[in-house]
């Protein structure tokens, strides 16, 4: 681990400051829970000049606003939010994502703002004697033709196939999430479905975060009456280990009739993959099996299979259909 100056901000204004260098070629890292930075800053992937400490900032309740959104802290952890009264009754598909990923010990001590920038687990990117375009620019992608068995299917480029990891983004992503910053420009707000981008030539690049911002809080809407939700996980084994495919589903229905749909699938995109066009497919339909197979089908769609992960296009299909039956059964 290379050398780093540590500071600990006392204020939210004070935790931006430190955060924007005055020399470009200087990186500061936040540091939240840790459980991802502190690995990488050991692999000597992750080479901060200055690392500032936020744990003190306040930022870990969990509330509702008058206009019935509920607004969680960057710094909830994800054990403590996964067993919230309030998520586990209106937004169970968050509590169940977040049980599903890594272990108990790990989900006491990580951050709903950590989980949000969690970075991919692909092999390459995390060894410094392979070719990464998301760890070096330019270096060439050995994940192309290489070890990707796990990696992803949905939003590849020619430059970086890496998949993103996290289970509750996913979850966040179908249930229309909002993520609220700061930074020195003031605060905004940036719906989470454009908070990531894709790796394109630039896979270095991975949220539309601009230089010392900070993440104050995520914001959820109101569930509407009629609503129902749910979290599939597969992988290679029960715990600690993450998705080969994911699927989270919100559906609420009227008159026997889903009338909004939310749909993301994890472990195959290289960002959490919404799936705008499959949930079309649902909208104004009665749940039926074929309809479930026709969303599954354009879900994955535009899917592009590497050398060895081909098999995750009818996996991730399998698991959409199989969340949607679970979650609102075919009549």
């Amino acid at each position: 681990m290379q050398t780093y100056h540590y500071a600990r901000a006392a204020t939210l204004e004070e935790a931006v400051r430190l955060a924007t260098p005055t020399d470009p070629h200087e990186q500061v890292r936040f540091l939240a829970g840790g459980t991802t930075l502190v690995d990488l800053m050991k692999l000597d992937i992750e080479t901060p000049s200055h690392v500032v400490d936020i744990n003190h900032l306040g930022l870990d309740q969990i509330e509702v606003s008058p206009d019935g959104r509920t607004h969680i802290g960057a710094l909830v952890r994800n054990a403590d939010l996964a067993r919230h009264e309030r998520i586990a009754a209106q937004y169970p598909v968050l509590a169940q994502a977040l049980l599903a990923g890594a272990s108990a010990q790990l989900r006491n001590m990580a951050t709903t703002s950590g989980n949000l920038l969690q970075r991919t687990r692909c092999v390459y990117f995390r060894d410094r004697a392979t070719r990464c375009n998301k760890r070096n620019p330019g270096s060439g992608c050995d994940a192309i033709g290489g070890h990707n068995r796990n990696l992803a299917i949905l939003g590849t480029s020619e430059h970086c196939i890496a998949s993103n990891p996290s289970d509750m983004n996913v979850a966040l992503m179908a249930l229309d999430a909002t993520v609220h910053v700061q930074g020195s420009d003031g605060a905004r707000d940036i719906a989470l479905r454009d908070f990531y981008l894709l790796p394109g030539d630039t896979p270095h690049r991975e949220t539309v975060l601009r230089t010392g911002e900070l993440i104050t809080h995520v914001s959820l809407p109101p569930i509407a009456p009629g609503t129902r939700s749910l979290y599939t996980k597969l992988r290679d084994r029960a715990s600690y280990e993450f998705a080969l495919a994911s699927a989270a589903v919100v559906l609420q229905t009227r008159d026997g009739h889903i009338v909004s749909a939310g749909v993301a699938l994890g472990g195959v995109g290289t960002r959490p993959w919404h799936c705008p066009h499959a949930e079309q497919v649902l909208i104004g339909q009665a749940a039926s099996a074929g309809l479930y197979r026709q969303a599954a089908q354009t879900a994955l769609q535009d899917a592009i299979a590497q050398s060895e992960n081909g098999f995750k296009i009818e996996l991730a299909r399998r698991c959409l259909v199989h969340t949607l039956s679970t979650t609102l059964p075919p009549q």
